[in-house]
Order: C-alpha cells, then structure tokens, then sequence
C-alpha cells in the first residue's frame, strides 16, 4: 500500500532531510511538506487526510504543545510523531501525554528515524532511550564546548541554514577554511552531516554572528 507523509519542519534543511530518510526507507511513501503550522490543515484536506504526521514542536504558529493537541483534536486517526531538537525525558513524556504517538529527537541516526515512523504506523509507540551520548562516549553539550571560536562561527551559519560561501563571506575567510571547519565540526560532534551538527546547535540556541562590525571587501572576495 503507498502511504501519504506530511512532514512539517520550518527548516528545509532538516525537511530534506526527513524527506530522504523517509523515501529511502519506504519506497512507496509520498512525503508531503509543511514550512508552517498552518499550512497543515489546507494540505490535510487536500489530500483527504494522510497515514502519518511528522511534526516539529517549535515551528512557526505552533505554539508548542496546544498545537500538538489541536492537530490530535482535529485529526484524531492520524497518528502524529514528534521531532525536536529537545531530548529532555520531560519533553519527550509531555509529547506523548498531548497525545504524539511517538518522539524523535532531530540528532537521531537515519536508522531510528525509519524505526520510529515503522513504529508509529504500525500503532505502537516510540520514544528514544534517555541519556543518548555521542560516538566517543561524550554528551551533546560537551562535544561543542570542545569546538573552537571559530569553529563556534562556522557553527552557527551551519544552524541558520548557510552556505560555505555565505559563512566565509561574513567570516573573511575562504571557502576552503570553511570545508576544512565542517569537516572538523562533524568529527568533533560526533555527527555525519550538517543538518544533524544544526539540530546539536539549536539545543544552545546559536545564531549567525552579527555582519556590522566586519570589514568591507571589495566585489567577489571570498
């Protein structure tokens, strides 16, 4: 049977990217993109509702847990699994209490993403094991605190969705220091693409480092 997705994410990265883990593990998935909250109920009703809701917790004109309980209150047969870049056990049991059939946390690996939507169409419920760490064992928070200033700066363009060249631009630098920056960030982290180094960065909320204070550079400078 083929099954309608509505992914709803304000970041294109991380919809792209659901989008592929989701198509790659469900051949006959179509996969539906929301940017906002209210564009979930006009889509729904165009397709005449979907098998699965993949929703972001903080995306614009959601309003947190009240718009997890409106969809549910609306659409009560379609199962809604959560993703947020929050792992706070305390988050993830008041999803579930809203009434998300499951919880995913953004810095998860492909493989449990897939797992947790198998979960929630299947009717069960999925939530993360607690405490998650990285690959050497050490936790989110400190895996940053390992990064450089500058690596803080590349960092923070990756999180507000950048281009190497914009991010060497605003830094004076060139686009190869900044290859050489990710490459180091995604080993440090612990991650293996940007949009996972991105989820890792909005735990700490980081923004783009402000442009006014940097020199002006003639015309097609790196």
């Amino acid at each position: 049977m083929s099954l309608t997705i509505l992914v709803a994410d304000d970041h294109p990265l991380m919809r792209s990217a659901l989008r592929q883990t989701i198509t790659l593990a469900f051949e006959d998935a179509t996969v539906i993109e929301a940017a906002r909250f209210d564009q979930i109920e006009p889509l729904l009703t165009d397709l005449g509702g979907a098998d699965l809701i993949v929703l972001d917790l903080h995306m614009p004109g959601m309003s947190g847990f009240i718009g997890l309980m409106t969809l549910r209150a609306d659409h009560a047969g379609i199962p809604v699994l959560v993703v947020s870049a929050s792992e706070e056990p305390a988050t993830i049991q008041r999803a579930i209490d809203c009434g998300a059939s499951g919880f995913v946390p953004k810095s998860a690996p492909n493989a449990s993403i897939a797992e947790a939507v198998q979960a929630v169409l299947d009717g069960d419920i999925w939530m993360p094991p607690v405490d998650e760490v990285g690959e050497d064992g050490a936790p989110p928070m400190q895996r940053i605190a390992s990064l450089t200033p500058k690596e803080l700066r590349v960092l923070a363009g990756i999180a507000a969705g950048k281009l190497n060249k914009q991010i060497a631009f605003e830094m004076d630098v060139t686009e190869k220091t900044v290859k050489a920056h990710v490459t180091t960030i995604l080993r440090k982290l612990g991650v293996h693409s940007r949009t996972q180094a991105a989820v890792l960065a909005s735990q700490l909320a980081l923004t783009a480092p402000p442009t006014e204070d940097l020199p002006d550079r003639p015309n097609g400078a790196a």
